[in-house]
């Protein structure tokens, strides 16, 4: 359950593009057509399944204070932090660069279409905002990091696949001019963002009754703690 709930959040409630307006470069240039919008939303979600965990790894055993005490007691006091965004962009270079000669390889149409912005998946703040998160969140291990890493690009996936097939319906409508383009595009991206809202009630009111519970834990034990040292004074005083 724990993991399941993870995924969603990471989809709906944490989405790359609708919470954080991560990656909005290529996900307004590549959202013309359904067909490309795919094929970058598909090269993203690998990107982050794999780079997510990798860089759980890196943090876990190479980057945090104390992380390479395996190597012995006497790296106990080393502290590595400050090669953090150095590494995870080298691991995500890498990754980006392998998914560049699949796509190149098996889809050449595909490669064309996507043009400088299969390459540029590796300068997506999106990809390093999902590597970053998972550091923030401090997850307990790597199943945890690759469940947030795959929510993550479904959540960006679905994001690019939504606004694409009704970029390609909305040139049929008759939309005002001065809002064409970029104008339209940055409207719905606002009206689909506050759509998306709507799931964090939906993902967290089991936590709100869990809060709510446990103030009232907490204010029924204050009460009897007041009761208790109220009967003692008046024990005092007798």
């Amino acid at each position: 359950m724990e993991y399941l709930e993870l995924f969603l959040k990471s989809i709906f409630i944490d989405n790359m593009v609708f919470a954080f307006f991560l990656g909005m470069c290529s996900y307004l240039a590549v959202s013309k057509k359904v067909s490309t919008a795919v094929g970058l939303g598909a090269a993203v979600i690998f990107v982050l399944a794999i780079t997510v965990p990798l860089n759980f790894l890196l943090d876990k055993y190479i980057l945090r204070e104390g992380a390479l005490v395996w190597l012995g007691p006497e790296y106990a006091d080393y502290d590595l932090s400050f090669l953090t965004f150095i590494l995870f962009i080298a691991t995500i270079a890498t990754m980006v660069q392998l998914v560049e000669i699949i796509v190149e390889k098996f889809s050449p149409s595909l490669y064309n279409s996507l043009g400088i912005f299969l390459p540029l998946i590796a300068v997506n703040c999106a990809i390093l905002g999902g590597s970053l998160f998972m550091q923030q969140k401090e997850f307990a291990n790597i199943s945890q990091a690759g469940v947030y890493g795959i929510g993550s690009g479904i959540g960006w996936f679905l994001a690019i696949l939504a606004i694409a097939a009704i970029r390609e319906k909305i040139r049929y409508s008759n939309v005002p001019a001065p809002l064409r383009g970029l104008g339209i595009t940055f409207i719905l991206t606002g009206l689909m963002a506050i759509g998306f809202m709507s799931f964090g009630g939906m993902l967290t009111g089991g936590e709100e009754e869990e809060k709510k519970e446990t103030k009232a834990a907490q204010v029924e034990e204050k009460e009897a703690t007041k009761e208790v040292a109220e009967n003692t004074n008046v024990t005092t005083f007798k």
